[in-house]
């Protein structure tokens, strides 16, 4: 169950909101979740139901899927809400989605550790995949993870977990005028490692009206939070290069350099969009063992994608 939740940073006037730190501490296996085997398999299944079969390709090249059209949101339907900040609406949203998860329990995607929400995409997504995924979604396909040769409508950063809707169906035509209103709720994306993609866990209508609309949905993006973290290691190279800069600022300022002070502020901003851009991201997706091993993830595949 979820058991804490922070802003990063904490919400303050005029600091950017960068979304949430989730901490669950149960259960310790979800209902919702992914199972591996030998030769890069994976299964995602969901209360016992086999949601998505996927397998890596040798190269190390991409991955192959195949849905089988079983999957169902473990949150309730969302209502619309009007926002006229930008930040506070999506901030507003990250903490619905928050109380839904938590609602959902053993039945959502959270397990022990921590998590994060972000909103937006990420600095890695390209934005035409957008219209790429409004032409291209088979229950049966393939995600090219660097497009040696693949087909350009297998670059998609997001791969929904059952068919989007026609659009014209009812639910899709509610979605669509409130994305035209501006207040269609966010679509929530869960990052999965295995996948290199996002996949979809709640808002296919919504997605489906966005694009039918020309456009591209808000959305939030949950996952495991990285391993290393703010201030690990990995951020030390980068904060090794700012304390040089600004230790040389503050000499051509005690010098009287009349601009040192200027550039010690733009330093200090370029600090904060370093920072963000490396942990703008998110750690391993969890998987547990598949029984059975490779010979179970063959029949399931024969069951539920035979060929």
């Amino acid at each position: 169950m979820l058991r804490d939740l922070t802003s990063l940073p904490r919400a303050v006037r005029g600091v950017r909101w960068d979304g949430l730190a989730l901490v669950a501490d149960g259960p310790a296996r979800p209902a919702l979740g992914w199972e591996t085997a030998e030769g890069r398999r994976l299964v995602l299944r969901q209360g016992g139901r086999t949601v998505l079969l996927a397998r890596q390709r040798v190269t190390h090249r991409g991955v192959h899927y195949a849905r089988t059209g079983r999957y169902v949101s473990p949150l309730p339907p969302l209502r619309a809400a009007a926002g006229d900040d930008a930040d506070a609406w999506t901030a507003r949203w990250a903490h619905r989605f928050a109380a839904a998860l938590r609602a959902a329990g053993p039945n959502g995607p959270l397990h022990a550790g921590d998590w994060r929400l972000l909103p937006g995409m990420g600095t890695r997504a390209v934005d035409a995949s957008w219209a790429t995924l409004a032409a291209h979604d088979p229950d049966r396909g393939h995600l090219t993870w660097f497009g040696y040769g693949d087909p350009v409508a297998d670059r998609r950063d997001v791969l929904p977990l059952r068919a989007l809707a026609a659009p014209d169906a009812a639910r899709v035509k509610a979605c669509r005028r409130q994305f035209r209103e501006g207040v269609l709720p966010p679509v929530l994306l869960w990052a999965v490692s295995g996948l290199n993609a996002f996949v979809v866990l709640d808002g296919h209508d919504r997605l489906a009206a966005a694009l039918a609309e020309g456009g591209r949905p808000e959305v939030l993006r949950l996952g495991r939070a990285p391993v290393d973290g703010p201030g690990a290691p990995g951020h030390a190279p980068v904060l090794r290069a700012y304390e040089e800069r600004a230790a040389h600022l503050e000499r051509a300022r005690a010098a009287g350099d009349p601009l040192a002070a200027t550039r010690i502020t733009v330093a200090g901003r370029r600090l904060g969009a370093e920072l963000r851009a490396l942990s703008d991201g998110f750690g391993l997706t969890r998987g547990w063992p598949l029984p059975g091993g490779a010979p179970a993830w063959e029949a399931v595949a024969r069951r539920h994608a035979p060929g």
